[in-house]
């Protein structure tokens, strides 16, 4: 359950063992700037390649199990088997102004939100901080010739849930290959005692919290956590991280029909985000086939936003990006289960 890219630079200099710094330097350049594999590095020599790429610790944790693209190629989403079985997803998004990776945390999830595929499949095990980092680098190379510019950590499970292998993964990204802190964002549903260590550390990325309901009872009911870190106290660590840090917020808020997306709804959120002056993405919720509610349809969702707008909050609606391929968070490891046939690639 490694990845190459849970190797640290000492534990590279000892695979290389006799060989002069300049080659620990070009491989490590190979793992970070080009994206590479070992055998993929043309700088090194053809028999050094070929033995580094016959080593255990400097294999892929990832291997393909399924691929869908929808948005004329514009969203790619691809299904990884570990080396334990275990599968994990990410997805690429291409914009005019961007490319941006949603990148899995966990196997699974424990948090239980009913209307998540991933929730519904409960939790698996923790991703290494290696594999964390592989699916960014695997997305890296394949968005090429494009530059890939944005994290976000919002894929399968609770960031913060994992904060001692995530938190490696994000200065790694930082460090390493490049990415700015402004261009990597951490969603949690409300783990405080997460979000309070983040405002220690040094990096300033960004904070999203997935909200979906703004008063205790229904929040309970969808975010199951909220029973043990509610409303009052998610917004105070909030605030601190404001504080500590000066980088916007923003709430994640799925719409579902006739739950979440009344007006009593916005005046609510709107009662949250507007002292902390956070950015509300709206969010059309995927259909998923353990969740009976559909989502907001388009009028709604135009009028949930002007709502809010109306009540002086910043919020833009997400466009539902490849709801055709599975592109919600669990959707495409559940249909490999059973529910609907994608193309499937050879694992090797």
């Amino acid at each position: 359950m490694t990845s190459r890219y849970d190797l640290t630079r000492d534990d590279l200099v000892a695979l290389l063992g006799g060989e002069p710094g300049y080659r620990v330097d070009q491989v490590w350049a190979g793992l970070y700037t080009q994206a590479a594999g070992p055998d993929e590095v043309t700088s090194l020599p053809k028999a050094l390649r070929q033995r580094l790429a016959a080593l255990p610790e400097l294999a892929s944790a990832l291997q393909p199990a399924a691929e869908s693209v929808s948005d004329g190629g514009d969203t790619v989403k691809w299904l990884w088997s570990l080396d334990d079985g275990i599968q994990v997803e990410t997805v690429l998004m291409h914009y005019r102004d961007r490319s941006t990776v949603c990148v899995s945390t966990q196997a699974g999830c424990a948090m239980a939100c009913g209307f998540c595929a991933t929730g519904q499949a409960g939790f698996d095990r923790h991703l290494t901080t290696g594999e964390i980092v592989e699916q960014v680098m695997r997305a890296v190379a394949a968005a090429r010739p494009r530059r890939l510019s944005n994290v976000v950590f919002m894929g399968m499970g609770e960031p913060l849930a994992n904060y001692d292998r995530v938190w490696p993964a994000v200065v790694r990204l930082h460090g390493e290959a490049g990415f700015s802190a402004r261009h990597l964002t951490l969603s949690t549903v409300g783990i405080i005692p997460g979000i309070r260590r983040l405002a220690t550390e040094s990096l300033p990325v960004n904070l999203a919290v997935s909200l979906h309901a703004a008063n205790d009872e229904l929040r309970d009911e969808l975010v199951p956590i909220n029973r043990r870190y509610p409303l009052g106290d998610l917004v105070a660590a909030c605030r601190a991280y404001l504080d500590a840090k000066g980088r916007r917020l923003s709430f994640e808020w799925a719409l579902i029909h006739g739950v979440n997306d009344r007006a009593g709804d916005a005046r609510e959120l709107a009662a949250i985000a507007r002292p902390l002056g956070a950015h509300v993405n709206l969010i059309p919720l995927n259909p998923t086939p353990g969740y009976a509610v559909m989502g907001t349809p388009a009028p709604g969702v135009r009028q949930f936003r002007q709502w809010l707008v109306d009540l002086g909050v910043n919020a833009t609606v997400r466009r539902n990006r490849g709801t055709d391929i599975d592109a919600a968070c669990g959707q495409l490891r559940a249909t490999v289960a059973g529910q609907t046939p994608v193309r499937l690639l050879p694992t090797h």
